[in-house]
């Protein structure tokens, strides 16, 4: 057997293997896609899918189809987690964020203008890609990918060759040739949880911008971690300015866990409930404790 027939056949058998585990979402304003997230019925897609979309159809690998319930949206990673009552389901594994890597081939699932089952293949073309969102706030960290994405695709599966889901696709621009966007597995997966927890995702604010950046040697030798995130700027009057930031600071940890990206941060603030948050943070040459009191982030 050639490798192009090997490849070929193990391309088809990651797809019969998956597509069980991708919906189609349909509603009065079109359709979309998403992917099962638990074995109980839980369905993992976009916030823009299910955005004002009053009730909802979800129509399943079988051709079963269910009305499904919004359980909670988040418009800031565009993700939303969808109840649809049926159970028994197999389940989609999300990677983790040292599984995703640039260069590995990936396959996006999902119902593309109302093509259902359709298929497409491509590579992760990069990582922390910024876009504008549908609500002005700004998209971070997503996944860059040549898969074709198209209108309907929203919310589907982006799975790599060992059957990780990799990405949830979010986003493409109409006006280039591929290139389409995903939000991380990594996001996805706490996003979800908090999603099914609470309904919401309780953001807490800290008054500051900043960007994701990989340490050069030597200083990722002295800070013991090889990336962290670098303060842009800090507003006044923020818990940030009253905690004793600075910009340029560079963000090592909340708490004992490691701070490597913003997507970290985020996380972090948003399961820990402590009215006081411990920073370690690399300032001027020397680590430094940082103790913040971060503020309810307000729905705009």
């Amino acid at each position: 057997m050639s490798p192009l027939e090997l490849f070929s056949d193990e391309l088809e058998a990651l797809v019969t293997a998956h597509a069980p585990g991708v919906v189609a979402i349909e509603h009065r304003r079109g359709h979309g896609t998403g992917g099962v997230l638990t074995a109980e019925g839980t369905v993992l897609t976009n916030a823009h899918v299910v955005q004002g979309a009053g009730r909802l159809g979800i129509r399943f690998h079988d051709g079963v189809r269910v009305e499904g319930e919004v359980v909670g949206a988040d418009p800031l990673t565009d993700l939303a987690v969808v109840k649809t009552g049926r159970t028994g389901l197999t389940a989609l594994t999300l990677a983790t964020a040292a599984q995703v890597k640039v260069g590995q081939v990936v396959i996006a699932l999902g119902h593309p203008f109302g093509f259902e089952r359709s298929v497409s293949l491509g590579v992760v073309s990069a990582l922390e890609r910024r876009l504008p969102g549908r609500d002005g706030a700004s998209l971070d960290g997503l996944i860059q990918t040549d898969a074709a994405l198209n209108p309907g695709n929203s919310g589907g599966p982006l799975i790599n060759a060992r059957g990780r889901v990799v990405g949830i696709n979010t986003a493409m621009l109409p006006w280039a040739q591929g290139l389409g966007f995903a939000v991380p597995s990594s996001t996805a997966s706490w996003v979800s949880a908090l999603l099914l927890r609470h309904g919401t995702v309780r953001r807490r604010y800290l008054g500051i911008a900043a960007k994701n950046e990989v340490l050069a040697p030597e200083l990722a030798e002295r800070v013991g971690q090889p990336r962290g995130v670098r303060v842009v700027e800090i507003g006044r009057d923020t818990p940030a300015s009253s905690g004793g930031l600075a910009p340029d600071d560079l963000v090592l940890k909340v708490g004992a866990d490691e701070v490597q990206t913003i997507d970290d941060l985020q996380r972090q603030l948003a399961f820990d409930s402590s009215s006081v948050i411990d920073l370690t943070v690399w300032q001027r040459d020397r680590k430094l404790q940082r103790q913040v009191r971060p503020t309810e982030r307000r729905a705009a």
